[in-house]
């Protein structure tokens, strides 16, 4: 049985494009593996710790073996919680719009809390970086306003595909399969939902291999 992790980064919940077609994802995916477990996360709803000046300093003091007080422990004792709820999946599907041109804050602050040496990631002594969260899958759904197509003048505002997917491959991710929405706004509401009806269908093919 394997444990699937479920982020959804967006707050408009059924109308959201992302969370549409990430559902549909889901869906198919416990249709084909009745089994396994699928935890869900909705980033706007969950209490994410704050990674603040108590919570920092609490790290540091404690990975170098330095006296520290019972709030920062609390604090990076809450941090580390989070990770290990992370790391516990095997498999991971996030629902993930464009907010500017990149992710909305929810989703950084919860890769702020995760991201963290000794857990996600480590350096070894040449000072290479090596991600700690290996051999399991990940499975992201983009969705944007507009169209940021590889090779087009638009792909240089795309800082939303290429930082999440950068990120996972920094903390070990060799398995990404991407599906992108777009445009959800550029084309018209009747453009938006062929996009949306099209990345739904897709999504559920690609459940079956995943």
């Amino acid at each position: 049985m394997s444990k699937v992790l479920y982020i959804k980064a967006s707050p408009m919940k059924e109308r959201s494009n992302s969370i549409a077609a990430a559902d549909a994802f889901v869906e198919a995916y416990k249709k084909s593996h009745p089994n396994d477990e699928v935890k869900t996360i909705d980033l706007f709803s969950a209490n994410i710790p704050e990674f603040d000046f108590v919570a920092a300093s609490g790290k540091y003091k404690i990975m170098r073996g330095k006296p520290h007080s019972p709030e920062e422990k609390q604090a990076w004792d809450k941090v580390v919680a989070t990770i290990e709820e992370f790391k516990d999946a095997d498999k991971y599907v996030l629902a993930v719009p464009m907010w500017n041109f990149s992710i909305p804050y929810r989703l950084k602050q919860y890769i702020d809390v995760i991201a963290q040496p000794g857990q996600t990631f480590t350096v070894d002594s040449s000072g290479n970086y090596k991600g700690l969260v290996t051999g399991k899958p990940a499975f992201v759904v983009f969705a944007r306003g507009g169209e940021y197509a590889k090779g087009t003048p638009a792909e240089q505002y795309d800082q939303q595909s290429k930082y999440v997917e950068s990120i996972l491959r920094f903390m070990g991710f060799t398995d990404i399969r991407s599906l992108m929405v777009e445009p959800t706004l550029a084309g018209g509401p009747e453009v938006a939902e062929q996009k949306r009806t099209a990345a739904i269908e897709k999504a559920k093919q690609m459940a079956g291999e995943f």
